[in-house]
């Protein structure tokens, strides 16, 4: 995915950056960067950060830039944040999300004798192929809006100019943007969790398609929101940082309400309940909130020298790196009937070491509840981890598995039944879940459940991962 934040200030602005950036490293595992302008000119770095951390990698060049406004991006993608010299002058850009017609916007430009100085690996960096589509026009404005009618998929930028930090949220807000503001200036950012060791307070939450310009001393709007919006309900579920909040409503929260919808729907007897770490913990104490059952820790995240982002090529020991980053506690786990909670099952390689380890200790009986439904198609509009393939899905493989299959073509008439929690089919590919991971049993949250503990309308949120309903 990626999280974006920026900066522009009354005095300098880099330490704010440096940390607000930071703050945004979990939503990225590939690069990290930040940029910087002042009188002179605009500071660039970017680093690799797949088997370190942005703040290590980024600490030693801090004392070399300095200035009042800047932008930095966490990125799972492409390296950025990228410095353009245009017809509308010299900006920076960082954006965040996941372009489906890349090539063919690229066959297009080059027909045009346009270049890229970014291309590698024989693709064009998608940051600077929005930079380009933003300079065929008079105005940043202008250029943004034509951008995002050329995209298919989702796109969420910040722009560093000499008139200030142009922020423009995803035409259907797919991914957020926020602007916080303190006595010496503004900030903007993907994650409010960024604002309030900073002294930020939260101002205003941008709409979808929304375009305004920060300054030290407030913002302008360019170009108003959009009526239509699908924000990416995931955040709340899982990619979101905990203190976070999205269209003001707090990550936490939700993750509570989404355990509780879960305990209603169960009356299952075990003697205590815990969450898969990180994510899962807010879930599993909603969940054991209602139900009235100790929640525990029957095993703890060893997390010093494994940073999140390795993980080797060969199957065999990427199983046992999810083995070793966890270490079970016994005595919570000799003789008892234990029940998860997680904000989700993707792969479920994971999940299947961390049952295993658990029988292995002494389990009775291992639940597991799940605060989505079964993710059984790959997103088509932020660059997750898991969006690659829908055959690296659990719950898509499971699907082959009931139908006898293995034409993708073939299953297609049949993803609404599966996505429908009430169907035989549906029932099925939880009952082969089950089996694979080797769980005593398995629920996942209901659609509407989810949507109601979220707080929004289901038309403002984007299910396409579980139910394959979207719009562009």
């Amino acid at each position: 995915m990626g999280g974006l934040f920026g900066a522009i200030l009354k005095n300098d602005c880099v330490i704010d950056v440096f940390y607000g950036t930071d703050y945004h490293s979990h939503l990225g595992t590939r690069r990290g960067g930040m940029a910087v302008k002042n009188k002179e000119r605009i500071l660039k770095s970017i680093k690799k950060i797949e088997n370190s951390y942005f703040r290590t990698k980024m600490g030693s060049e801090i004392p070399g830039f300095h200035g009042t406004s800047g932008i930095g991006v966490i990125s799972d993608n492409d390296a950025q944040p990228l410095i353009l010299g245009t017809h509308q002058g010299t900006f920076g850009i960082a954006t965040v999300g996941k372009i489906n017609n890349l090539d063919e916007i690229s066959k297009a430009a080059f027909r045009q004798k346009i270049h890229f100085s970014e291309a590698g690996g024989g693709a064009v960096n998608p940051t600077e192929l929005v930079g380009m589509l933003i300079s065929q026009k008079d105005s940043f404005a202008e250029g943004i809006v034509h951008a995002r009618e050329r995209i298919e998929g989702s796109c969420s930028m910040l722009l560093l100019t000499d008139d200030g930090i142009v922020a423009a949220r995803d035409k259907l807000g797919r991914t957020p943007l926020i602007i916080g503001k303190k006595e010496q200036g503004y900030a903007v950012a993907s994650e409010t969790t960024a604002f309030f060791n900073l002294g930020y307070d939260v101002e205003y939450f941008l709409g979808p398609g929304e375009v305004v310009c920060i300054r030290p001393d407030g913002f302008e709007q360019l170009v108003p929101p959009g009526d239509r919006m699908q924000v990416c309900a995931f955040l709340w579920i899982y990619y979101g940082y905990p203190a976070s909040s999205y269209e003001n409503i707090n990550v936490e929260s939700v993750r509570y309400r989404c355990g509780r919808k879960l305990a209603g729907n169960d009356d299952t007897s075990v003697d205590l309940v815990s969450g898969i770490p990180d994510s899962g913990i807010g879930h599993a104490i909603g969940y054991a909130n209602v139900r009235n059952i100790p929640y525990a820790r029957p095993y703890v995240k060893y997390t010093p020298t494994w940073p999140r982002s390795f993980m080797p090529q060969n199957q065999a020991d990427r199983d046992l790196v999810a083995r070793m980053k966890l270490i079970p506690v016994k005595d919570l786990i000799d003789g008892k009937r234990l029940l998860f909670c997680d904000d989700s099952i993707v792969r479920g390689t994971q999940l299947k070491e961390n049952v295993k380890l658990l029988f292995e200790a002494g389990a009775k009986e291992v639940h597991m509840r799940v605060a989505c439904p079964t993710l059984i198609h790959p997103c088509l509009f932020l660059n997750f981890s898991f969006s690659r393939s829908s055959l690296d899905l659990v719950g898509r493989k499971a699907i082959h598995v009931v139908e006898k299959t293995d034409d993708e073509a073939m299953i297609q008439d049949y993803m609404a039944d599966y996505a429908d929690h009430r169907t035989a089919k549906c029932a099925r590919m939880v009952e082969n879940i089950q089996e694979r991971l080797g769980l005593t049993s398995l629920k996942f949250q209901r659609i509407n459940d989810m949507i109601e503990a979220i707080g929004l309308p289901k038309e403002k949120l984007c299910t396409h991962c579980w139910d394959g309903s979207s719009y562009y």
